[in-house]
């Protein structure tokens, strides 16, 4: 029973960890710097939990200790039903419009986030204490305790992504969480029937070191040599400094190989958590036999960043147009996988037992099969050695819970600088491949601790040596920059052009020096669109500029390859145009590309002196701006990926509409037809054009006569000019075939029920339309 209980607590853990980052993304932006603020607050209240609950463990009997489990439950429980009302309705909607300090916004969201994780943390000291009778069992039980409660995360993190997200949305989830929460109480609460008459005192079954004595397995033939506590604690922090820029890297890695969708995240972190409660359990079994557990452990720390680097140099060099071709053509192409179409094959395969198709095949290599490739074994040795350094430092039963919670809050720590040190200044110092081969020699450090710890007598230049050398050779071996991002794109190191930082990889190719040959921008491994300009994404700016009587001001959310943004700027009467984009590296990747190839489009508009252009978050810019605007509009965004439910949610419609000058128009892509019917929600004067969308308080003056002679004013001639296509005559074929429906205020919405909020973008996690 408390193995099911504490699975169901990781479950609810991580269930709660999905929504409540959403949920806070809202309040503080979704960018790199919010988003490691809020990764921190977390890691920072668990590791307070973490400490407060071992101390708080070894003050109490092991029956008190499960009552203060399943009051911990309960109290996360009764957070996450409180989590929307203080994270939406009061943090987002009450406060997200103040001009804030990033300062008192990061206190904001460390004081929002302190009690549930605190209480969080408070879990397996508490538990471990409960549940090890003695100090001989002590090591198998928490690591018993820890790989199951990691697999409960693990599994909370796919379910809440594929299953309640898309059909509960957050509020609802979160209400799941809850009711996992209070189970989990009432199973502690069960079990201290079962040992209230346990909670007596009781003389631990080794005995005590004397004070100021070593508290570690001491030295002796065949044993490790011992290492004060402090340093456990110290390399148990390197270990999850490791461990967490790793997941940092892998993340940017994979995501880029699943074209990250609205499930990327959650299907990579389920594989991360279960590897990693695999190998917790794997160790457990083995731990017991272990007569040099310190050793081991460091050992299999160090095999982990081997087994992270062969990993990405294996893939590298077999995976091609030979080797995992459909993989390899799935790259390549600017499009994301069809996710509904990929799971019901999948499900018709496992149905039928017939073969799978091209399209179920790819959603396996790509989401399940290469992640597990590229990350499972590292992972899984990561969680092997954790019962080991249990052994290791567990030497008094009066000091367990001390221990384990001195233990997590110092690998939580190492987790938190790994997650602000790597996101924020490795990536973009370094990027990805450089930062992945600085964290494999990083573990060099194991080693050297390993040779220090060995059982005396043994060789010094045994195993450790020869593990060295294995570090040495794994980092030769690691691919570079270009090679590994080329073949994440389907083809060579020759024919791309990249620039990578924190907020992300933006990539062309294939380069040529033949400015009729298109070029495909890509932003995380999802096409954005391409040079030379003339697309679906020149239309979607130049009509809404065109329209609009005198846009002397304009924001347009997404940069991409400035396509929409340059038609957007082709009025004489515009004064200032605003582009904010969350991926800073496009901007840098825009200016190395006009450097190599002459792109008049391009060139125009990184010289242009009308344009700002801001790094960040666009919703969250325009929320926090004071401005208005004559023309809003956010690029073209697939509504499927990562995120896209915050530009396309009722919510964000209204910000829009606030943000809007008298006559002003909000412009989106209408992806959907539920896109439509959240636009007709909020707006009371709609022109539907084709898939463009133009919403205004007032009557939209649209006149397709009056569009065509704004094309040909001088200025807009020239302007457009640069881009070496015909739009005058583009626009015109458009109309033609699209003829503008026109809503206003007394069109019947009374029965628009099927839309996108920012508590359940349904579009976003592919829900079917009503």
């Amino acid at each position: 029973m408390a193995a099911a209980a504490f699975f169901a607590s990781g479950f609810a853990a991580l269930l709660d960890q999905v929504v409540w980052q959403r949920l806070l993304g809202l309040f503080s932006g979704a960018d790199l710097v919010s988003a490691t603020i809020v990764v921190a607050a977390f890691m920072a209240g668990l590791g307070a939990g973490s400490l407060a609950g071992g101390h708080l463990a070894d003050g109490v009997g092991r029956s008190t200790a499960l009552l203060l489990f399943a009051g911990a439950e309960i109290a996360i429980g009764l957070f996450g039903l409180a989590s929307k009302t203080l994270y939406y309705d009061v943090l987002y909607a009450r406060l997200g419009s103040a001009q804030l300090s990033s300062g008192l916004e990061a206190l904001l969201l460390f004081a929002a986030l302190l009690p549930p994780t605190f209480a969080m943390g408070l879990s397996l000291p508490l538990l471990s204490k409960a549940l090890a009778p003695d100090v001989s069992s002590s090591a198998p039980t928490i690591g018993v305790l820890y790989g199951i409660n990691t697999l409960g995360a693990g599994v909370g993190a796919a379910v809440t992504t594929w299953v309640l997200l898309r059909r509960l949305g957050l509020a609802g989830s979160l209400v799941v969480g809850a009711a996992v929460n209070g189970l989990c109480a009432l199973a502690a609460v069960s079990l201290w029937f079962r040992s209230r008459r346990a909670d007596e005192p009781r003389t631990p079954a080794t005995a005590v070191s004397e004070p100021g004595a070593p508290r570690s397995f001491p030295g002796g033939p065949g044993r490790a040599r011992s290492l004060p506590f402090a340093t456990w604690v110290v390399l148990y922090g390197l270990s999850g400094f490791v461990a967490l820029s790793l997941e940092i890297v892998w993340f940017r890695l994979l995501g880029i190989m699943a074209k990250s969708t609205a499930f990327t995240f959650g299907t990579l972190l389920a594989i991360y958590l279960i590897g990693l409660g695999v190998g917790v359990l794997l160790g457990t079994r083995a731990v017991r036999a272990s007569r040099s557990p310190a050793s081991t452990f460091l050992t299999l720390q160090a095999l982990a960043a081997v087994c992270a680097g062969i990993a990405v140099a294996a893939f590298t060099a077999f995976v091609g147009d030979r080797f995992a071709s459909s993989l390899w053509i799935y790259f390549s192409s600017p499009e994301p996988l069809d996710l509904t179409r990929a799971l019901a094959d999948l499900a018709s395969t496992l149905g039928t037992r017939a073969g799978a198709s091209t399209l179920a095949k790819v959603f396996l290599y790509s989401h399940v099969v290469g992640p597990a490739v590229l990350i499972g074994p590292a992972v899984v040795l990561m969680g092997a050695s954790f019962p080991f350094l249990q052994k290791a430092v567990q030497t008094d039963l009066a000091l367990l819970g001390r221990r384990v919670g001195w233990l997590q809050a110092a690998n939580i720590a190492g987790s938190l600088v790994g997650a602000v040190l790597t996101g924020v200044f490795f990536l973009r110092v370094f990027g990805s491949p450089v930062t992945l081969k600085l964290l494999v020699a990083a573990s060099a450090v194991f080693v050297l601790v390993a040779f220090r710890a060995r059982p005396a007598g043994r060789s010094a230049s045994g195993g450790a040596g020869i593990l060295a050398a294995v570090l040495a050779l794994t980092v030769l071996l690691m691919p570079g920059a270009a090679r590994l991002w080329a073949k994440l794109h389907g083809t060579q190191a020759e024919k791309i052009l990249f620039a990578e930082d924190g907020s992300g990889l933006s990539l062309f190719t294939p380069l040529s020096e033949d400015p009729g040959t298109p070029a495909v921008l890509f932003g995380n491994g999802l096409s954005q669109s391409w040079i030379p300009y003339g697309s679906g994404h020149s239309l979607l700016g130049a009509i809404p500029a065109m329209v609009h009587p005198a846009p002397r001001e304009i924001a347009v959310i997404g940069l991409g390859s400035g396509d929409t943004l340059f038609h957007l700027a082709g009025r004489r009467e515009t004064r200032r145009l605003t582009c904010v984009e969350i991926i800073t590296s496009q901007k840098a990747v825009l200016v190395a590309f006009a450097s190599r190839r002459s792109d008049e489009a391009l060139r125009a508009i990184l010289s242009d002196r009308r344009i700002d252009f801001i790094e960040g978050d666009g919703r969250e810019y325009l929320r926090r701006s004071r401005r208005r605007f004559d023309v809003i509009e956010a690029d073209a965004l697939r509504p499927g990926s990562a995120l896209s439910g915050n530009l396309y949610s009722v919510e964000y419609f209204e910000l829009m509409r606030r943000h809007l000058k008298p006559g002003g128009l909000a412009v989106t892509w209408g992806a959907t037809a539920r896109v439509l019917k959240t636009f007709l929600r909020v707006f009371p004067h709609v022109v539907w054009i084709g898939d463009i969308l133009i919403g205004s308080d007032t009557a939209i003056p649209f006149d397709a006569s009056v569009i065509r002679a704004r094309l040909n004013d001088p200025f807009s001639r020239t302007h457009y000019a640069k881009s070496k296509g015909d739009l005058a005559r583009s626009v015109g074929e458009y109309l033609a075939a699209h003829p503008a429906a026109v809503f206003g205020p007394n069109h019947d919405r009374s029965t628009i029920r099927d839309v996108n909020t920012d508590l359940f973008p349904k579009d976003e996690f592919h829900v079917p339309q009503e």
